[in-house]
């Protein structure tokens, strides 16, 4: 059993037991698909799978007590205790850029003057396996500052600013497997394949830099996931002789059961937290996800759910209080707009939008926030700069109690058709996408990824399944929504609107899209 006390073994029977290479192996491939590092993830799996397949049945045996109405009480841990102090680097993040691990993505997000930048092999990536290895081969050449790109199309060449930004790194949730790596005759976690070939090939050349291995955590639902993470982290960190808090990990607090544990998350990382992250649209999937047995807790129209209604604004008025009562960093959520070319009038309007949801933020204690194109940076930079003239305000602590019953105050609204075309449309077109190995879609002049297909895909089952009336009076209907979707589905996008589909009229809501349709993902 790995214990982290040691480095990987490289004898020959070792060597022999390394997790197996399902993938085809293309040029490059070989400087990330070491021995040494396939030992590592080897070790990683046989010490951590069994625990990760353990909190996933937790999951899902406490879908009943969410269906029964028992969701939680928010708690706290006991005593005045902090987090680990924060590596300088790491002080001001008052503006982080996150996208895909592509090539170009990542020069022109390291360039982009975001003070960091997450890479994300998580809701903005299709995890084929091209993507996974070519992500790492990318990120590697990043953190030795060595990554070029020539896009023949334009004719253009891309290299690496004198001052890049920061660099973090998202693996996939605990609930996506790597079927192109298997042990023991079982395909690898795709977190540990995401963590591990990062942490093991760039730990030490990011130490010496003046940095460290920083990560986001995704869709966390309890403190006992967040402990399994902690141990990986001391496990890691040991396994290569790094001193224990080297690691430093952002949760992305995205699910309903984890906000009323927001306290017990940072403590169980406590050594290693950087804080927690507002991932408002997982969030707000999650609230569907949590609430799915009852009628009275049918959302509005995506568009009407935004960060004023009552129930996200409690959620995150508790991650500013938490983070800053625990001395550590509350990061506001995504500005999903990007720049509209041709159309200064919606352009100029969708400047105004991401202008006032980062003054938000900033007013209400958060000390940095997240935007997914280049050009708002600056937008979102100049709102942080008027209101915190200070690396972040962590000393900041707004006052006033959040309940449980503000976590789920259901907001008002209307569900319209226009509301429903958008997420038939939304959901198919980014499924299709996906399904062609792109995470990130711009669709609508918004990018969307996994976490708002996943909103689109559970209003309509939501709808469906409680007998939801659209505003003119209408039932949503399996009827109505197939009709929809004869209009509103792109052409060639057959396999995406199947499976689509029968995710939105399924009995059951389906936990993640990405689980049935990543065996539908290139094998390449």
């Amino acid at each position: 059993m790995f214990d982290g006390t040691a480095a990987p073994s490289q004898s020959p029977a070792a060597i022999n037991d390394l997790p197996r290479v399902l993938g085809p192996t293309h040029p490059g491939f070989e400087r990330m698909l070491t021995p040494g590092a396939l030992g590592f993830l080897g070790d990683l799996t046989r010490a951590f799978r069994p625990r990760i397949e353990a909190l996933l049945e937790t999951r899902r045996a406490r879908r009943a007590e969410y269906d029964a109405g028992r969701f939680g009480t928010p708690t706290t841990v006991p005593g005045d205790w902090t987090v680990a102090p924060l590596p300088e680097d790491l002080l001001d993040r008052r503006v982080e850029i996150t996208g895909p691990v592509d090539r170009k993505m990542v020069i022109n997000a390291l360039n982009s003057g975001a003070s960091v930048f997450m890479a994300d092999f998580e809701d903005a990536t299709a995890p084929t396996w091209h993507r996974v290895i070519d992500g790492q081969i990318n990120l590697f050449d990043a953190v030795r500052r060595t990554i070029s790109f020539h896009d023949p199309a334009r004719d253009k060449s891309y290299a690496l600013g004198p001052h890049p930004a920061v660099l973090m790194v998202r693996p996939r949730g605990l609930h996506l497997p790597e079927a192109h790596l298997e042990l023991d005759g079982a395909p690898l976690p795709g977190c540990l394949v995401d963590f591990g070939l990062f942490f093991f090939h760039n730990a030490d050349e990011l130490i010496a830099r003046g940095s460290g291995p920083y990560f986001y955590l995704p869709k966390l639902e309890s403190a006992a996931e967040a402990e399994l993470w902690n141990d990986v982290f001391v496990a890691a960190q040991n396994a290569l002789r790094i001193p224990i808090g080297t690691i430093k990990a952002t949760v992305l607090l995205e699910t309903l059961p984890a906000a009323f544990v927001m306290d017990e998350i940072l403590f169980a990382l406590k050594d290693h937290s950087a804080g927690l992250n507002c991932g408002r649209w997982d969030y707000i999937f999650s609230f569907i996800k949590t609430t799915r047995a009852h009628a009275d807790f049918v959302l509005p129209d995506r568009s009407l759910v935004g960060m004023t209604q009552p129930f996200l604004a409690a959620y995150t008025k508790r991650v500013v209080q938490t983070c800053h009562r625990r001395g550590v960093h509350a990061m506001g959520g995504m500005a999903a707009q990007i720049p509209i070319r041709g159309d200064e009038a919606a352009n100029a309007a969708a400047f105004d939008k991401v202008r006032a949801d980062k003054l938000r933020e900033v007013r209400g204690g958060h000390d940095g926030t997240w935007v997914a194109h280049p050009g708002l940076v600056q937008t979102a930079k100049a709102a942080f700069d008027a209101h915190m003239p200070t690396p972040n305000q962590i000393h900041v602590v707004p006052e006033g109690d959040v309940s449980g019953d503000d976590l789920l105050r259901v907001p008002t609204g209307a569900i319209t058709e226009a509301g429903l075309r958008t997420n038939l449309r939304v959901g198919v077109t980014y499924l299709a996408a996906w399904l062609r190995g792109q995470g990130c879609v711009p669709i609508d002049h918004l990018m969307e990824d996994a976490a708002t297909a996943e909103i689109s895909r559970a209003q309509v089952w939501q709808w469906l399944r409680h007998g939801a009336r659209l505003d003119d009076g209408r039932p949503v209907t399996p009827e109505l929504v197939t009709d929809l979707l004869d209009e509103e589905a792109p052409p060639d996008s057959t396999p995406a609107r199947s499976l689509f589909e029968s995710l939105i009229t399924a009995e059951e809501l389906a936990e993640f899209l990405t689980v049935p349709a990543y065996p539908l993902l290139p094998r390449c």
